[in-house]
């Protein structure tokens, strides 16, 4: 893995220093890599890592990567009926023991990570990854985001998830402190913003949004946090209204990618520069390519739609994987007209690209082909919407009906007042059907919106949701 033998020169040059705490737990540079060097050098197993949150997780997460060791991250809220077929088909590739081994960097071409899509119910796919991807994945991404070795980083959610998985892996290339939480608290990541003089964070919008929120509303702001760094969906509205204020001093990225294809594209808000209303097109852009990184919309034969025009989302760069091990579908990852894909769709506009969101989750409404984010994007920038998911249900007279979850803000909105709103923002066809009330949102554990969760909420009746009057 390319962070081992960095891990050894902190620990050489600045023994004491931090490196990596959970909680009350530290490790420190010395620490860490005496602990993991001795778990290599043990010859435990260390393929299969399913733990939560912790400084051992570190400590199993560099032991599992050495040399030539690859490593299975499993998250470890999955039903042990998943966890264990995924643990079946790593077995083929993964060794019965482990012979003892240095902690240092193995040969940039080999894999080093069994790469997990996340899955609850369904089989995970998995996917290989080499060392060589994810260091120059370190290198452009530290330059991008400005990561200085000065750094305190909080990762709240948790590590088995691949964007805090990378955050941990980036820091300890970077020589940056690490932090993160034994399970996202409010309370708890606030004191450790003050605490650890964490000066940036690396979190999905949901977690931000109510970090912030409460922030404000307890007077407790994060003057000390000069970067934020967000992933797993679109940044909306009023996040990013919220993280303003509370957080006055930091560049606020978010950025498109997917654990099999890397960095795709980001976008920056920087301090004191104008809001801009991210309404209509302005709600699904995710910024310009990253660095490096070459993109296409492309139409289902692999050939470049026009500009404009909303097709699959190819990706050319040295930062993709290097394919699935098990579960190729042939509707996720894949090649198609020597571009990479995961299937998303979006399109290209003044070189800003807009996702719409993946073929799987689109709505076919009398039709027509509604992108769930697409609409989720017009309904944000509604007064009174807190927060939004969009999902389709079957439907007699249209195949599929639209139906939006509408999280209230204080200033509840009803369904004229929203259906007057999208006026002028969404075209007739692609607006809902029917509105809900939700009493919290469709989560994942990582914090991500699952929409396959609210349209079975809707589908049971279930009581956290309701009509929206």
């Amino acid at each position: 893995m390319p962070f081992l033998d960095r891990v050894t020169r902190w620990a050489v040059e600045r023994p004491q220093e931090l490196a990596v705490a959970c909680g009350t737990e530290e490790l420190s540079w010395r620490e860490l890599h005496t602990e993991a060097a001795a778990l290599a050098a043990s010859g435990a197993p260390t393929g299969i890592l399913r733990q939560g949150n912790g400084a051992g997780f570190a400590v199993r997460w560099a032991a599992g990567v050495t040399e030539d060791r690859e490593c299975a991250v499993i998250d470890p809220s999955w039903p042990e009926e998943v966890a264990e077929q995924v643990q079946e088909r790593c077995a083929a590739r993964l060794p019965v023991a482990s012979t003892p081994a240095q902690l240092r960097d193995g040969d940039p071409d080999s894999a080093f990570l069994i790469g997990l899509t996340s899955g609850t119910t369904a089989l995970p796919k998995g996917f290989s990854r080499s060392r060589g991807s994810w260091q120059r994945s370190f290198e452009a991404s530290i330059d991008h985001f400005g990561l200085r070795r000065e750094d305190r980083v909080l990762a709240p959610g948790p590590l088995s998830a691949s964007l805090n998985l990378y955050a941990l892996s980036e820091c300890l290339y970077a020589g940056a402190g690490f932090c993160t939480l034994p399970g996202f608290d409010v309370a708890a990541a606030q004191a450790a913003i003050t605490a650890r003089g964490i000066t940036r964070l690396v979190l999905v919008p949901a977690m931000l949004r109510v970090l912030a929120e409460r922030g404000l509303a307890g007077g407790t702001g994060a003057s000390g946090v000069t970067a934020i760094v967000c992933a797993g969906q679109k940044l909306d509205p009023r996040t990013l209204e919220a993280a303003r204020r509370w957080a006055p001093s930091a560049r606020i990225w978010e950025y498109y990618g997917a654990a099999e294809l890397g960095f795709v594209a980001s976008r920056c808000h920087r301090p004191g520069e104008a809001a801009e209303e991210l309404t209509g097109e302005s709600g699904t852009s995710v910024g310009v390519p990253f660095p490096g990184v070459e993109l296409a919309v492309l139409d289902g034969d692999g050939r470049p739609v026009p500009e404009g025009e909303p097709g699959t989302i190819g990706v050319r760069s040295d930062l993709v994987c290097d394919g699935y091990l098990w579960g190729d579908d042939g509707q996720a990852f894949t090649g198609l007209g020597g571009f990479a894909t995961v299937r998303d769709q979006g399109f290209l506009r003044n070189g800003q690209l807009h996702v719409l969101g993946r073929v799987s989750e689109m709505i076919n409404t009398g039709g027509l082909n509604v992108y769930p984010h697409e609409v989720e994007a017009a309904l944000a920038a509604v007064p009174g919407v807190a927060d939004v998911v969009v999902t389709g249900v079957p439907d007699d007279a249209r195949g599929q009906r639209i139906v939006a979850g509408i999280l209230p803000a204080h200033d509840r909105p009803d369904q004229l007042r929203i259906r007057t709103a999208l006026q002028g923002r969404l075209a007739p066809a692609k607006r809902p059907q029917q509105y809900v009330e939700l009493q919290e949102l469709p989560l994942t554990e990582a914090g991500k919106f699952n929409r396959a969760v609210f349209r079975g909420w809707i589908l049971e009746g279930d009581a956290r949701v309701r009509p929206l009057g």
